[in-house]
């Protein structure tokens, strides 16, 4: 699920759909809007693999467990590579 498998198409892996949402957080976005671009982006690219909001709301989950991204004041927005780590 979160790494292709042989049932699972490599770009439809939690990893590789999160790595397509942080290309849609070029700027801070609402969960719409980066669900919006991320359809788009995808049937712009021949991703014909199916991905629903759910499998998109797994990948934000990963995204947020690896702190590459936080939700400030209802918008996305993707944290620094070189940014210190998330103290919880």
């Amino acid at each position: 699920m979160i790494t292709p498998t042989k049932g699972l198409a490599p770009d439809r892996c939690l990893l590789a759909v999160g790595a397509q949402i942080l290309i849609q957080l070029d700027e801070p976005r609402t969960v719409s809007q980066a669900w919006s671009r991320l359809k788009s982006w995808r049937a712009g690219h021949s991703h014909t693999s199916p991905v629903s909001f759910g499998w998109f709301v797994l990948a934000l989950d990963v995204l947020y467990t690896m702190g590459a991204v936080e939700l400030v004041q209802d918008v996305l927005v993707a944290r620094s590579t070189d940014a210190a780590p998330l103290e919880r």
